[in-house]
């Protein structure tokens, strides 16, 4: 076990394990890596990749209108950037296009169904084709709604996060920029478990950090860093400043306990590695 990791087995959960990553691979681990955990919200960014894909490879575009009887003038971008106006959990039109950053699980169904009638393939099994198997990740799978029902492990999710700081090509490198870049700057909205941030920063499919506070990432986290946490006590970011990234899924719902010790693990692990 290596420090600072070491302060996961403390965590007030059934299980835990976590790695950090940097640009080379894993640089070190604790708990069983090879252990599945459902993602909740973590499974947002393997979507995402998924249709990012299928964006480079022409099936749809950013472009695309969303649903334009639902959302009129929204995009594919909209939906993955949580700007389409759709409401969180309904398929109902809140607000219009880029006027407020509404975390939507729905946004991200809606954004995997064009790839799925686009490219008639299920998106699971497209998310299989175009992510899981590129980047040889082992016990992945998505079992529901691409927006909170994927399954996963700290080795396959470092996999990804070593991706995304080091690619090997399953993106463009500007593809890979666009994912982590601000979409539609200075929106407000409500970061689920750390209430309204003003802006509330999104790239797509991706949090970005940004000047947000109260945030789920370490204090020396730099603004550019981007990520995701889950509901089920999940999380990954990804720091380019530091050439870094953290993976660390739990079995326990996201609360107090998960506010207090990611912070605090994000920040150990900047000052021993970065």
């Amino acid at each position: 076990m290596a420090e600072p990791l070491a302060a996961v087995a403390d965590w007030p959960v059934p299980h835990a394990a976590a790695a950090v990553v940097g640009r080379s691979g894993v640089i070190a681990t604790v708990g069983d890596v090879d252990r599945p955990f459902w993602l909740a919200s973590v499974t947002k960014p393997l979507a995402a990749l998924a249709v990012l894909v299928a964006v480079e490879e022409e099936a749809v575009a950013l472009t695309d209108a969303a649903d334009e009887e639902l959302l009129p003038g929204a995009t594919l971008r909209h939906l993955l950037a949580h700007a389409s106006g759709v409401a969180p959990e309904q398929r109902m039109r809140s607000s219009a296009p880029a006027q407020r950053r509404v975390y939507s699980n729905v946004g991200i169904e809606l954004a995997a169904g064009l790839v799925e009638r686009a490219t008639d393939i299920p998106f699971p099994t497209y998310l299989d084709e175009a992510v899981v198997r590129p980047l040889r990740l082992e016990h992945t799978s998505l079992e529901g709604s691409p927006a909170r029902d994927g399954r996963s492990t700290v080795a396959d999710i470092s996999r990804v996060a070593a991706e995304l700081l080091s690619s090997t090509g399953l993106l463009s490198d500007p593809m890979r920029e666009e994912l982590s870049t601000v979409q539609y700057p200075g929106l407000r909205g409500v970061l689920p478990g750390f209430g309204a941030q003003d802006p509330n920063d999104w790239g797509l499919g991706f949090e970005i950090r940004g000047e947000k506070s109260p945030h789920w990432t370490g204090a020396n986290n730099s603004p550019r860093t981007f990520g995701h946490f889950g509901l089920s006590g999940t999380m990954t970011w990804i720091d380019p400043d530091a050439s870094l990234a953290l993976v660390a899924l739990t079995d326990r719902v996201f609360d107090d306990w998960a506010r207090e010790v990611w912070p605090a693990l994000s920040d150990a692990v900047l000052d021993a590695y970065a």
